[in-house]
């Protein structure tokens, strides 16, 4: 299962975690976090990861942007060089999303299996 993770500089551990935990099924087993490249560096994305034992795993803007989703955002497109961080991160892998887009105060989480 990918999480993936959108976040502002700055964010906590503790917010990456709510904003998971708000998304995550029950039981959910092999959590993967999947992020921007410029992001997975962030120490509260590390952390979170870290505190959970899941691997964290950064991908290109590039990379990101070439992958379909269902929410595309023009602003995160501007900003980051990627209409989507969270699904498409979520989704790089092939998969299925289960959960989209799902902002949480500073965080936006997606799943997919």
């Amino acid at each position: 299962m990918i999480v993936g993770v959108g976040a502002r500089p700055g964010v906590s551990a503790a917010e990456v975690l709510v904003a998971v935990d708000v998304v995550l099924p029950a039981g959910a087993e092999g959590v993967r976090l999947a992020t921007l490249d410029a992001r997975a560096a962030e120490p509260g994305l590390v952390a979170a990861a870290a505190a959970r034992g899941w691997p964290l795993t950064g991908h290109p803007a590039a990379a990101l942007a070439a992958v379909p989703v269902p929410s595309p955002s023009a602003r995160v497109a501007a900003a980051v060089g990627t209409p989507s961080v969270a699904e498409a991160a979520a989704l790089l892998d092939g998969g299925t999303l289960l959960v989209g887009r799902t902002v949480v105060g500073r965080v936006t989480v997606a799943v997919a299996s």
